[in-house]
């Protein structure tokens, strides 16, 4: 691809950034609050009864307020059961290092695994318990991690490597899970077209991800870490833009600007920009849960995650799902919450926004409710307490299915 100008480069480079999410986030909802979208409206008399709700949700799943991070590791102890923290107590590490490289790897797939199951998939887990959606992909992931399906090494198999990730066939992904025409996964061929080009890019970047290791995702742990060397303290912010420049290439091909791939970022007229990046809209989604579910390998390994703050909220189908039923957005045309949408449509890129905004402030709301700032409550735990499960108890109540109200069409990598 012909590389661009330096200053459209670091234009592009600025769009690889939670603050860039953020900032248009906000743009689109004034939009909103102006009645200037084409598909939305805005209600902020619903703005705190629906904080209500989700202060409701978290006194129900954590009572003493101890919440977690939002992170792929909530999924891996579904049902009360920490699978990962058994498995991992039963292999012998041969340093605090060595386990976060195998985390990081763990969180890498499985995260790059974790798009919209759809509402006919099941997965049968070892212990005999049948699970769908995030906590199903989870656990599928996991249990295929731990049979050593990812490694090229046959003596360790709590590991992924280049080499294995990249011969990943569509059948591989089908047998581990559990996925047939009787139990249909989507998008199963993106999944592991995604898990080939993230072997190819590993492989392609040894500086990066083979510092002292074969060519591994968990390479980009060392990576950190000798980021870090000096103070042991790595921003969120930071750990995102390492994420979005040395995985970013395995996105599908949609968006670049000046050579650089732009990811999970999509257009929409009204948010203007007297440069090259007029109307692009970036929400970095699976990149931003990825970097949520990379802060306690880290933390493990004795390295601070400073400013959580500095990523935005997730905005797919649960959380900007409990918006919908909770009537803080609308849509205009009411008859358009029962078709299809594409992903880069004007409708999505405007709700996606308006979810990253709106979580903005609910979080805000949620603080003040229960007498807690944003250092003890971040945004990563309001979502994980919060405003996903809240998305999901009020999509229950709603209908019978627990399915979003709208429905996205999805390719295995956006969701």
């Amino acid at each position: 691809m012909k590389e661009g100008r330096p200053s459209e480069i670091s234009l592009a480079r600025s769009l690889l950034s939670a603050h860039a999410v953020r900032e248009r986030a906000h743009e689109m909802l004034a939009l909103g609050e102006a009645d200037a979208l084409s598909h939305w409206r805005i209600d902020r008399m619903k703005l705190e009864p629906a904080a209500a709700y989700v202060v409701e949700t978290i006194r129900q799943n954590y009572p003493s307020l101890a919440i977690p991070f939002h992170a792929r590791w909530r999924h891996f102890s579904v049902g009360g059961s920490d699978r990962w923290a058994e498995l991992a107590a039963s292999h012998a590490w041969a340093d605090p290092k060595s386990r976060a490289r195998a985390e990081f790897d763990l969180a890498i797939v499985s995260v790059l695994l974790d798009a919209g199951a759809g509402l006919d998939w099941r997965y049968r887990s070892e212990n005999g318990s049948i699970l769908s959606r995030s906590e199903g992909l989870a656990i599928a992931s996991l249990d295929m991690f731990a049979r050593g399906a990812f490694s090229a090494d046959p003596k360790d198999k709590l590991r992924a490597d280049a080499s294995r990730l990249a011969s990943i066939e569509t059948d591989d992904l089908a047998e581990g899970f559990q996925a047939s025409q009787a139990n249909p996964l989507i998008g199963l061929a993106g999944r592991a077209s995604l898990l080939r080009a993230l072997g190819r890019e590993i492989s392609a970047a040894p500086a990066i991800f083979a510092a002292r290791d074969s060519a591994r995702p968990g390479g980009l742990f060392d990576h950190l870490a000798g980021r870090t060397a000096v103070l042991s303290r790595i921003a969120a912010s930071t750990l995102l833009e390492a994420v979005l420049t040395h995985l970013g290439p395995i996105w599908p091909s949609r968006l670049s600007l000046a050579g650089v791939a732009l990811g999970d970022c999509w257009r929409h007229p009204a948010l203007r920009r007297q440069d090259a990046t007029d109307g692009l809209v970036p929400f970095h989604k699976l990149s931003q849960w990825l970097s949520y579910s990379l802060i306690e390998p880290l933390q493990k390994a004795g390295i601070a995650v400073d400013e959580i703050d500095g990523l935005t909220g997730l905005p797919e189908y649960r959380n900007g799902g409990l918006f919908i039923d909770l009537g803080v957005v609308s849509l205009k045309r009411e008859e358009e919450l029962k078709v299809l949408h594409e992903v880069g449509s004007e409708l999505v890129v405007e709700w996606r926004a308006l979810t990253v905004a709106v979580l903005d402030e609910i979080a805000t709301l949620v603080r003040k409710t229960l007498g807690l700032d944003a250092r003890s409550l971040p945004l990563a735990k309001v979502l994980e307490g919060g405003t996903w499960a809240a998305g999901r108890r009020i999509a229950r109540e709603k209908r019978a299915d627990g399915s979003p109200p709208l429905t996205i069409i999805s390719d295995g990598t956006v969701f």
